[in-house]
């Protein structure tokens, strides 16, 4: 085995790709999102939960064919034009669908009806694309998970899974009824022939729960040998696809992984260890006809967190090790809550040749990223990284097209969230426009772990050079990032951890950040008293220790809810310094629809504020995410809580310095007028995603450029994209 590529090594490429520098390669870009909520049949109440997991193609590259698993159906997408994706709407299939393959003009699905775990049942749907009729069921006597069909249409394979009860037991195996791979002989147009099914038996072979085979995927190569994962068992089978015979197998074997974070403690730590973790792979993919690539989720007791690619014999050609982790990271896409379990999660896969160039794609569920990967020689080179939605499940490519397409299962309707989604990327001659924000390595070769941003300040002297702070998600790791944005995309250079007694600080909500005149910060923290953080204002040195801590006084603490301090900054210096701050939403003595912004002077400890007036929200709320004093104005960040096509507010207002008079606090306060600056709706629509709800970071530099950056919720239920980028010269002088 060829040593893997280091994480440093792979953080460098990472960069690269993202600059598109002096070259004519042809890159991925993301050209359309597509809601599955806008295939929903007639009748359909607009709340129900949708999916796209398992996607395919018809041959011309024209519809796109997926499985929605809650809604029952298989759903059909018009991409004619790629960039305007159309529904074309879906069919009942009397079970939950698990997986198809388009071959010819029919839809093979994988159609679950199972009784229970003890009583597991499912049919192989042929679906005629052109009538949109189920026109065969064949009985498959167990539940499938995976279709897949040989490259010459002859034959193909289910995985026939009878997945384990995880609440029985905790989920320990065996679990019977075993299952089994089946195997269909297809005519002409994709017709599949019942009769011609051979079940292939895999008991007996794993050393893990040998009566208890658990087949998860399968794919087919050119000499119609079909290769199946047996994820719980740990486990890999070559059958020969005519005859059905076992012609070979062997253990998806255990890596040691060293610098890993394994502790889901509200901070990125990657100095945790596991030794002997199975590879328990998911997705597996031929990449010729004797090597294949598995996807090393983990379902039962391992998942290492990578990719590997074996040869038929089981000997491995190359594995990721934790450089596919090490990448996420580096672009803000690691999920820590999945720390203590599988990580990123590798789930799914797509291997296709691109104008002679082989790619590989590696779909991590739980960071909503695809990765791209040149493979030469079996030997796979990071190119890209995508963002998609949330959790990706499966992709189809499209070389004849230029396309490849992600299908993200997840839809958070239920929590007011984001609906599951199709993406769409074209590869064409340009520019990498993600990731927009990356990180460097430590000394110690493992990532500046970073995410969940939230306030932007800039640095006095240097142009392009900004502060950020992260929020709560990160309860145990509060930090202020050093971004240097002279560079494509930008890089976070330093994190600095926010200390109380040489500890991370506790009890923060960083939320606002600005420069002291002293070296140091002022910090705003948004508190939340049901859980005994406080609303406060920090001092920190340029150590990041905290030097002083101004609670709230009586009139502002008597009337405060959970949403208070969302932006800090500061009008002029020394002892005439005042720090202006923006409460998020009105608070209890406030008239709906105005929000406070509050000022205090640190000489004289003198509070007061003045009173902004809000938008009307369309629905939700509306609130305020960020202050910045440049020139004769205070810039403001105003938005409401929607997402995706629900978003009508991402503004930039500014109010003039001569408005800002504040009031005593407990009193009447004045109204300042505000005048809209920039609407960010665009912006957030510039990577073809659906616009995202945090729009929370807003500075100008010291050469007077605006920047921006979105808050990615730490990757918790969230595509955890981040999208930082500058809107240009802003008008007026640096207020200091």
């Amino acid at each position: 085995m060829k040593p893997h590529v280091t994480s440093a090594a792979l953080a460098a490429l990472l960069v690269a790709a993202g600059t598109g520098a002096a070259r004519a390669e042809a890159v991925f870009n993301r050209i359309a999102s597509w809601s599955v909520a806008d295939n929903l049949p007639q009748g359909a109440k607009a709340r129900q939960e949708t999916s796209a997991e398992i996607i395919s193609a018809t041959e011309d590259g024209m519809m796109l064919v997926y499985t929605d698993s809650p809604l029952g159906v298989l759903g059909f997408v018009d991409i004619r034009d790629p960039r305007k994706p159309r529904a074309a709407g879906v069919i009942k299939l009397g079970g939950e669908p698990t997986s198809v393959k388009v071959v010819g003009g029919k839809a093979l699905v994988g159609v679950n009806t199972s009784k229970s775990y003890k009583e597991p049942g499912g049919h192989l749907a042929m679906v005629d694309i052109k009538s949109r009729k189920v026109e065969v069921r064949c009985d498959l006597g167990g539940q499938p998970d995976s279709v897949a069909a040989s490259p010459d249409k002859s034959i193909l394979a289910v995985a026939i899974e009878n997945e384990r009860d995880e609440d029985l037991n905790k989920g320990a195996l065996p679990q019977l009824p075993a299952g089994t791979v089946a195997i269909f002989s297809l005519g002409a147009g994709g017709a599949v022939d019942c009769g011609s099914m051979k079940k292939v038996d895999l008991a007996g072979l794993a050393a893990i729960a040998p009566e208890d085979p658990e087949p998860e995927f399968v794919d087919i190569n050119a000499n119609n040998e079909i290769v199946v994962t047996l994820q719980e068992n740990n486990h890999i089978a070559v059958i020969d696809g005519k005859s059905g015979k076992v012609t070979g197998h062997f253990s998806a074997g255990s890596v040691d992984l060293a610098n890993v974070d394994t502790g889901e403690e509200g901070a990125l730590t990657f100095n945790g260890a596991l030794k002997g973790v199975a590879r328990e792979p998911d997705a597996v993919k031929w990449l010729d006809n004797d090597h294949f690539v598995t996807a090393n989720e983990g379902d039962y007791k391992g998942g290492s967190r990578g990719f590997t690619v074996f040869d038929k014999t089981g000997k491995v050609a190359y594995d990721s090790g934790l450089s596919l982790e090490y990448a996420i990271a580096t672009i803000g896409h690691y999920p820590e809550k999945r720390s203590g379990n599988k990580g990123v999660e590798p789930e799914g896969l797509e291997v296709a040749t691109f104008g002679g160039t082989q790619y590989l794609f590696v779909l991590a569920e739980r960071s909503s990223v695809v990765s791209v990967y040149k493979v030469a020689g079996n030997q796979p080179e990071l190119v890209q990284m995508l963002p998609s939605g949330i959790a990706p499940e499966g992709a189809v490519a499209i070389p004849a097209r230029n396309l490849l397409v992600t299908a993200n299962e997840a839809d958070l309707i239920k929590d007011g969230g984001v609906r599951a989604h199709v993406m769409i990327y074209e590869l064409a001659e340009g520019k990498a426009a993600y990731p927009q924000l990356v990180s460097g390595m430590t000394g110690k070769g493992v990532p500046i772990g970073w995410g969940a941003l939230s306030g932007l300040a800039a640095d006095a002297e240097k142009a392009s050079i900004l502060y950020a702070v992260n929020d709560s998600f990160y309860a145990m790791q509060p930090t202020i990032f050093t971004i240097d944005a002279n560079q494509s995309p930008a890089k976070i250079t330093r994190a600095l951890p926010v200390t109380r007694h040489g500890q991370p600080a506790q009890k923060l909500d960083l939320e606002g950040i600005a420069l002291d005149g002293k070296g140091g910060f002022w910090l705003a923290s948004e508190g939340r008293t049901d859980r005994a953080i406080p609303h406060a204002i920090y001092n920190v040195n340029a150590w990041g220790e905290i030097k002083k801590e101004i609670g709230l006084p009586p009139e502002l603490s008597s009337q405060e809810i959970r949403f208070g301090f969302e932006g800090i900054t500061t009008v002029g210096s020394g002892d005439a310094q005042v720090l202006w701050m923006a409460v998020q939403r009105e608070w209890r003595d406030d008239r709906k629809g105005f929000v406070k912004l509050v000022s205090y002077t640190p000489k004289t400890k003198k509070w007061g504020a003045v009173l902004y007036p809000l938008e009307k929200p369309s629905r939700g709320w509306m609130g305020l995410s960020e202050i910045t004093a440049w020139g004769d104005h205070v810039y403001i960040l105003e938005r409401d809580n929607q997402i995706g096509a629900a978003a009508k507010v991402k503004r930039l207002y500014r109010v003039a310095l001569s408005d800002m008079k504040p009031a005593p606090l407990g009193g009447n306060l004045p109204v300042v007028w505000k005048e809209l600056v920039r609407d960010f709706i665009p912006d957030l629509k510039t990577l073809n995603g659906y616009v995202v709800d945090k729009i929370e970071g807003f500075t100008i530099d010291a050469a007077g450029n605006g920047y921006a950056v979105t808050d990615n919720d730490g990757v918790d239920d969230s595509s955890g994209e981040t999208l930082f980028f500058a809107i240009g010269k802003m008008n007026g002088k640096p207020t200091n």
